[in-house]
């Protein structure tokens, strides 16, 4: 019987192999070109519009350049004249007094309001859109319409107020109510864009923990406390930043409604820095001022941070 004989076949490459881990770090270095490239933009606008403006106050603040040519360098004599300077004083204490009560105010009333429009009721949308637009308003527009209401003659506060048997007041021209109308109008205009955020953070509490709380016999308050605020934390303090620097920020609003007046009892920070930067032309002293407004900001929001962390810990 004759043997059949088969041909060999080709023969099988042998895998190449690659030394462990390499195609990982291959991956990751090129994920992490992508990111730079990606966050490029905003680096860029970051380091023109932020961090060079920042090192020139604070390198201005050292000197008395007033727009001249000729300027000298003075040392801290600008932060030494700065706590001499009644109306930098005044409009510090204002600032902090209209951060220290428009803050935690708009934060609660925007949470509150949140948690309304969280349910299932008739007109949401409507009443959603009503309680935005103020926040997509124009400044210029909000208080024009503020002066009106605010009007001792015929503004609407004080129509409303002789309802009730109320003497009109004079609530801009009034040293005694001045500050406080402007805080209502920062309020107000304030709570639009909170509400956006704590509605979105509040659709992203777990329904089960909520279900579970409730299956377990707690209360609305008990399943407020227990599962939905600590779910709120890190939106607290995101809300709390902004809220920070937009606040010490303050300008537009007493600029139209008051222009710091009367006298200095709505005088905020930047609205002192504006006149003596661009009125003045003390730039140096100016840029002092904006040091100031910068450490004053990192303070609030590093007293912010400690009160966070302390929550999460209790």
């Amino acid at each position: 019987m004759s043997a059949t004989l088969e041909r060999p076949g080709p023969a099988l490459a042998t895998p190449r192999t690659v030394a462990p881990g390499k195609d990982s770090r291959k991956l990751i270095r090129s994920q992490v070109r992508a990111g730079w490239v990606l966050i490029a933009p905003a680096l860029l606008h970051s380091g023109i519009f932020i961090v060079i403006p920042v090192v020139a106050a604070v390198v201005l603040s050292f000197t008395d350049y007033s727009f001249g040519d000729s300027w000298a360098w003075v040392g801290f004599q600008n932060y030494t004249d700065l706590f001499r300077d009644q109306d930098f004083r005044a409009a510090l204490v204002n600032t902090i007094l209209y951060a220290v009560v428009v803050i935690p105010v708009s934060m609660a009333l925007s949470l509150l309001i949140a948690l309304g429009l969280n349910q299932k009721i008739r007109g949401l949308g409507f009443f959603r859109t009503a309680f935005y637009i103020p926040t997509v308003t124009a400044t210029v527009a909000v208080a024009t319409i503020w002066l009106w209401i605010y009007n001792p003659g015929s503004g609407l506060a004080n129509g409303f107020l002789s309802l009730f048997g109320f003497a009109p007041s004079a609530w801009l021209s009034d040293p005694g109510t001045a500050l406080p109308s402007l805080m209502v109008v920062g309020i107000w205009q304030g709570l639009g864009t909170k509400i956006i955020i704590y509605l979105a953070a509040l659709q992203g509490v777990s329904r089960d923990l909520i279900e579970s709380a409730s299956l377990d016999g707690a209360g609305r308050w008990q399943t407020f406390a227990n599962v939905t605020w600590p779910a709120l934390g890190p939106v607290q303090f995101f809300v709390l930043i902004t809220s920070i620097a937009g606040t010490f920020q303050v300008f537009d609003l007493v600029y139209v409604m008051t222009k710091g007046g009367p006298g200095t009892e709505t005088t905020v920070l930047v609205l002192d820095i504006y006149q003596n930067a661009f009125q003045a032309l003390r730039l140096g002293f100016a840029s002092a001022e904006t040091v100031v407004m910068m450490i004053l900001i990192a303070i609030f929001i590093g007293l912010g941070r400690l009160l966070q962390r302390a929550d999460v810990n209790d």
